[in-house]
């Protein structure tokens, strides 16, 4: 399992970790000129938001998407799309006592076979 991409001519990549500074993918292979809505965006990371569903998230996070390169003036520009969330309620230390333990509806299985740790 090399690497934390997936796909061939339009490759996405994803970075971070909830625990972390921030969350974010890399979209690569998108011609210039789509067009891009970064509201309507948004507007699906707000389903997690607390209180959006059962399923949320309960931290309290603003979990706004900021695309930093690849998209000018709502249209692709033909370089890689850089999208960013800013973990704004991340603690490390909550995490210390999960390092050997697999939490149910995690990836923490995944990435132990993939990273060889947690």
């Amino acid at each position: 399992m090399p690497g934390s991409s997936i796909g061939q001519r339009l490759v996405l990549t994803s970075f971070g970790e909830s625990h972390g500074k921030s969350i974010g993918a890399v979209l690569d292979g998108c011609p210039a000129g789509l067009e891009i809505d970064e509201k309507e965006i948004q507007q699906m990371l707000d389903l997690r938001k607390p209180g959006q569903s059962l399923v949320s998230t309960q931290r309290k996070e603003g979990d706004v998407v900021e695309i930093i390169s690849g998209v000018f003036r709502g249209h692709t520009t033909g370089a890689p799309i850089t999208m960013i969330v800013w973990n704004s309620d991340q603690k490390s230390k909550d995490y210390e006592n999960l390092k050997t333990k697999l939490r149910p509806g995690h990836s923490d299985y995944p990435a132990m076979i993939k990273y060889n740790h947690f």
